[in-house]
Formats: structure tokens, sequence, C-alpha cells
């Protein structure tokens, strides 16, 4: 076999695996992007490098998988549901009261369907498999919660803060399968008085 075609040999070898490894790393990668969407930014901008962060997303994923994470009974949406329509309703006169049970609600629904909710930097990262979509806004409610407890939260805070525990609230409710049960028409009334710009107000 000649010198050249034993380089060809060599070289073609060399494109196969540099390609095969570019799919290798490209492909995991790209699932993330589209599982995390701008989690997997964030997480970005704030590891090291994107293999760092990478590896990271992967141990959530893991991790959740190993947790017992269940759907909502459509009896548990329609209680929820309902339970969020009084709360909104509160707000027009008590909207600090009201954002600290749109809190207590939201714990209370992500418990049932099994993630823990002990510790709120693991809470956010267990949140970030499934529900990455909302945890830019939750994690904004958070933080108004927090000023609010302080005193330092305006009403319109208080009201940014709603919506974003209604968009998390949203993602863990689900849709029932069946969008014709109660459950599914008590979800849709709580859309419809929930608005981006706010909880409307209720006629006394």
């Amino acid at each position: 076999m000649s010198t050249g075609i034993i380089v060809g040999i060599v070289l073609a070898i060399a494109v196969i695996g540099a390609v095969a490894f570019g799919v290798m790393v490209v492909m995991p990668r790209r699932r993330l992007q589209q599982r995390f969407g701008p989690e997997y930014d964030r997480l970005v901008g704030e590891r090291d490098s994107k293999r760092e962060a990478e590896a990271e997303l992967a141990r959530r994923e893991r991790r959740v998988r190993d947790l017992d994470i269940r759907a909502l009974t459509d009896p548990a949406r329609a209680r929820y549901a309902g339970q969020w329509a009084a709360i909104q309703e509160q707000f027009v006169d008590a909207p600090a009261d009201a954002v600290s049970g749109a809190q207590l609600l939201v714990v209370a629904v992500m418990t049932e369907r099994g993630y823990p909710a002990e510790h709120d930097d693991q809470v956010l990262a267990d949140l970030s498999v499934e529900h990455s979509g909302t945890l830019d806004r939750y994690r904004a409610a958070e933080e108004i919660s927090h000023r609010a407890a302080a005193g330092t939260a305006s009403t319109e805070n208080l009201r940014q803060a709603m919506t974003g525990y209604r968009a998390l609230f949203g993602d863990l409710l689900g849709e029932p399968a069946d969008t014709g049960s109660g459950s599914a028409a008590a979800a849709a009334g709580t859309r419809e008085q929930f608005t981006e710009s706010g909880p409307k107000e209720m006629a006394t």
C-alpha cells in the first residue's frame, strides 16, 4: 500500500472521528438548550464554561428522575384553582396578604406533585427541569415577596409577584385529560380573571 493511500485513510479516519465527536457534543447541548431554555443561558453565564453548566443541568435531570413527581388529580386541580381564585379576590383589599397566600399555595402544589420544597436553591434547580419556561417569573416573584416582607414592595411590585406566581401555578397544575371537566372550567376561569397586568378588581 502506497504512502499516499495510507495518508488518505488516516485523514478520512480523522475526519470521521471529528464529525462523530461534534455530533456527540452538539446533540446533547441542543437538547439541553431546548429543554431548559432561558435557564440554560443563565447557568452558562454563571459558570466558567458551557461544559460545567451542562454537567449541572444533566445532574438536575438525574435528580428529578429519581423523585416521585406525579400529576395532580382532577379534584386536586379544581381545589387548587378555587383556592387561587379566593386569593386573587383578596388582592384588591390586602395585596401583601394575597401575595403571601399565593406563595404558600404554589408551595402546596409543588409538594403534592412530589417536589421537595425545603431549600430554595434546590427548589429552583428541581423546577428548572420541567418548568423552565416559568421559572424566571417565579424567581422574580420570590424576590418581590422578600421585599414585601421587609415592607419595601409597591402595589405594582405585588401585582407583578402575583403574575409570576400565577405563571408557575398554572404550569404546575397542568391541563386535565378531559378539557370539559370541572377542574378545567375552574382553571380557565382563573386564567381569565388574571391577566398580564395583574388581577382584575372584583366588584364588592
